[in-house]
């Protein structure tokens, strides 16, 4: 197959996060198979016009906040030559309406809408836009077959109105060779870690006023901030609000290894995210033998198996999450018992299996 592939952002933008990590894991498995693939996405400071990352063609385009408006001519310029049997757009922030001008079958990628959700992250005018370019979508995309990542996905977009026929699940994996798959040694004092971007719809203020309860009943617990984002300096003047900056440590971005050695150490790992496509963040402690106490959010809930490989909490109900953390330092064999099940739940998840899946679908797309 000739693939196209329309997201905002390669994984070496910047600000990359699950949604590249997806497209990357599952496409370059696709060239490996044989396939040709060419994403388009945005530009960055210092970044080349094109270049192969994966074993992807990348064509860079406009930037972030003009990306969009740069799509459909290049599409137009180029599509001829390329050769194209289907499009891929991946449908993310701002929908580009591929529809309205490529006449080659698309699958749409969809990890999650964001709904009121841009309001907490955004400014209201640029809000009131992406949420508006949402409500467009199954007018737009009525048609267009939709891989999904999750349940919860697949749920908001019955409730906008697309057709539940047209969307496949397709769930996020990981690497089984880049983790341990059991269970570790863990820290010798209590370790509660965050892990993942530094966003304020991800609520990580939330995780800092419940350790601040768990820190004053044992003094000797920490927290590990695992990641980068624009909210980080907003987060580390609350921690000096609360009184506890001195058992936090925010680690910034960390490479893999280091990734893998922190959750590994970690007792528990903490998700209070508004709403995600998945949490894969999950599923990789999971498979570092860490169990994850989560916000019952959209996506988050589709990662976790409750009592298996964490725990689930009301979104923003910074009381129970105090209580489930207290639960779970405070009762070492509970503790014990979800750290070794997690791994089994983790087991359960590869990109392999996600890229078999995607062929498939892609295949189903360019015949039916």
């Amino acid at each position: 197959m000739n693939i196209v592939v329309f997201n905002w952002q390669d994984r070496k933008h910047p600000q990359a996060g699950g949604a590249e990590a997806h497209l990357h894991e599952i496409f370059s498995r696709l060239v490996s198979r044989g396939h040709v693939v060419h994403l388009v996405t945005c530009g960055f400071e210092g970044a080349p016009a094109t270049e192969v990352v994966d074993g992807m063609h990348v064509h860079r385009i406009g930037t972030r906040n003009s990306y969009n408006f740069h799509v459909k001519s290049w599409w137009r310029k180029h599509s001829r030559n390329l050769a194209v049997d289907v499009v891929v757009d991946d449908i993310n922030k701002i929908p580009l309406m591929t529809p309205r001008f490529v006449k080659k079958p698309i699958l749409g990628i969809l990890h999650h809408l964001f709904g009121q959700s841009i309001f907490h992250e955004a400014s209201f005018p640029a809000a009131l836009y992406v949420s508006l370019a949402e409500r467009m979508i199954p007018r737009v995309y009525a048609r267009t077959r939709l891989a999904v990542v999750s349940e919860s996905t697949r749920n908001e977009c019955l409730q906008l109105g697309l057709p539940n026929h047209n969307i496949s699940i397709i769930h996020n994996g990981i690497n089984a060779a880049s983790f341990p798959m059991t269970v570790g040694m863990k820290a010798p004092y209590p370790v509660i870690t965050y892990f993942g971007r530094l966003k304020s719809y991800k609520c990580v203020d939330h995780v800092l006023r419940a350790f601040k309860a768990v820190y004053d009943i044992i003094p000797e617990a920490r927290l590990w901030v695992i990641g980068r984002g624009d909210d980080q300096k907003r987060l580390q003047h609350i921690a000096v609000t609360l009184g506890v900056e001195s058992a936090v440590t925010f680690h910034g971005f960390v490479d893999d290894r280091r990734k893998v050695e922190l959750l590994s150490q970690s007792w528990i790992v903490v998700n209070p995210s508004i709403k995600e496509g998945w949490g894969i963040t999950n599923i990789e402690s999971n498979a570092c033998g860490t169990p994850v106490v989560s916000a019952d959010s959209p996506g988050l809930r589709d990662s976790v198996k409750i009592d298996v490989s964490g725990k689930l909490y009301p979104h923003a109900d910074i009381g129970a999450m105090q209580e489930l953390l207290l639960q779970l330092i405070t009762h070492e064999g509970e503790l014990r018992s979800l750290s070794a099940s997690s791994v089994q739940w983790a087991s359960q998840f590869s990109w392999d299996a996600s890229a078999d899946a995607m062929e498939q679908l892609l295949e189903t797309c360019i015949t039916s």
